[in-house]
């Protein structure tokens, strides 16, 4: 509806084109008229009016050029005065027979151009008798007053011809404004759609360019841990071999420390090992607890964690839930890592679980800088971040892997105070459906985090890492 109004006046600017280029030619072809005829009744007269039919169509065509029509809220004053003009005219030339009667028909067709039919009935009524009145006193009865009779009938056939005219041509001109309207709204709604398919297209190539390259590094990593565990293994034989020797007290003591040492290196490679193989896709009864002890012990690898104080309030006597043990794995040890970051040294990190209303609740609070608003609407959204080392693929992937299990995933949040993430899974009934939506190769995602956080402290790649934080 806007549209069509607003396409209005020009059809109004187009209708006063035609009237101004009419008036302009009535106005020249006056002025040839009293230049090349003999026997006007008082030409000078006649001079005086086409001068002041000038001046009106100049007004006319410079209103037009600013983009207004003149004296457009008066459509009938315009018609009188004009039938008074030309009766003049009539009257001033050789009356009745005057080629300024055909006027009338001028007037006529601009009226109807411009306005509703009923404008221009109202303006033959008024030029009807304007040339009666003409007739009357010039005398019915010479020579030209039979002319009036013609004049009318052709009157009144313009009058009806160019209304029917004009109003064919508006309403042609009102049914292409509302097909272009439907067009335009046609257009945007399909442009909405390829967008919208554009950027879920976009999305799922991303998401398997990312699969790919973290399954690529797991498998890097897992043959790493492997070429570091054999010449490990040797190392901690010989310190063995050397223990048996019975050295000195202060050699026995570095030798438990070296032995401590490559124990726990070997400990981590054999994390790692487990971190890397390909996950699980089963649905399993799975315990909270267990989990985010996992996560945990994935997350102390990442350097910042020391500098944090993270506190957990996991019951070990909550219901296990059914679902893919290793994704909720990666989505815990997402938010985990989150709040690592969003945390300065010293910061406090909490994980509580909890039941409410039949679902598991499963909340990761932070002391934070929190969330803007101007953030918040665009959270989950993918590729988006506010880290420097961030992919912005984290929280996009952690609500796809929890919308699997029929879960969701919440936020609330306040600017300099934190930020709580809470993860609500259903424990009582079963689920039926395959987990297709995330890959094997997301699990090796877990390890893009850290090894883009790791050169902070080490200057080299860590494999052990999560999901691409947002």
């Amino acid at each position: 509806m806007n549209n069509v109004a607003a396409e209005r006046p020009r059809w109004d600017l187009a209708a006063e084109s035609i009237v101004v280029k009419i008036r302009w030619f009535g106005v020249i072809m006056g002025y040839v008229l009293v230049q090349t005829r003999t026997g006007l009744h008082n030409p000078a007269a006649v001079r005086a009016f086409l001068a002041l039919g000038a001046g009106y169509a100049a007004l006319d065509f410079a209103f037009w050029r600013l983009g207004e029509v003149f004296l457009k809220r008066w459509p009938l004053f315009v018609s009188f005065m004009e039938s008074i003009f030309i009766a003049l005219l009539c009257y001033h030339d050789t009356g009745l027979a005057s080629p300024f009667r055909w006027y009338y028909l001028l007037s006529l067709i601009c009226c109807a151009i411009r306005y509703q039919p009923a404008v221009a009935w109202w303006t033959l009524g008024f030029h009807s008798i304007s040339l009666l009145s003409l007739a009357w006193s010039l005398g019915f009865s010479t020579p030209t007053g039979s002319a009036w009779p013609l004049t009318l009938v052709i009157m009144a056939w313009v009058t009806w011809a160019s209304s029917s005219l004009a109003g064919l041509l508006r309403a042609a001109g009102d049914q292409l404004q509302d097909l272009n309207s439907e067009l335009v709204r046609v257009r945007a709604e399909l442009e909405e759609r390829v967008a919208e398919r554009t950027d879920a297209l976009r999305t799922s190539q991303a998401r398997m360019i990312q699969q790919e390259k973290m399954a690529a590094f797991g498998l890097l990593a897992a043959g790493i841990a492997h070429e570091v565990g054999n010449p490990l293994a040797a190392l901690s034989s010989l310190v063995q071999i050397l223990k048996r020797r019975g050295p000195d007290p202060y050699t026995s003591e570095k030798l438990d420390l070296a032995g401590r040492q490559l124990h726990r290196i070997e400990r981590t490679i054999h994390e790692l090992i487990d971190f890397s193989r390909p996950a699980s896709r089963a649905i399993t009864r799975t315990r909270i607890c267990e989990v985010v002890d996992e996560a945990l012990g994935i997350a102390k690898y990442y350097q910042r964690t020391k500098q944090r104080r993270i506190s957990t309030d996991i019951p070990t006597n909550l219901p296990a839930v059914l679902v893919v043990r290793d994704y909720l794995t990666q989505v815990i040890l997402n938010l985990v890592l989150n709040a690592i970051d969003a945390t300065d040294d010293q910061g406090r990190i909490y994980l509580r679980a909890r039941i409410e209303d039949g679902s598991m609740e499963l909340s990761v609070e932070d002391d934070g800088r929190g969330i803007s608003l101007a953030d918040r609407c665009r959270l989950f959204q993918p590729f988006f971040t506010t880290k420097s080392h961030g992919t912005g693929l984290g929280l996009f992937v952690s609500r796809q892997i929890l919308e699997e299990f029929s879960a969701t995933l919440t936020f609330c949040s306040e600017p300099g105070r934190g930020s709580t993430f809470t993860i609500r899974l259903p424990w009582e009934a079963a689920l039926t459906s395959t987990v297709t939506a995330v890959s094997d190769g997301d699990r090796a995602g877990l390890a893009q985090a850290a090894a883009d956080r790791e050169p902070e402290r080490t200057g080299r790649a860590n494999p052990v890492a999560a999901l691409p934080s947002a």
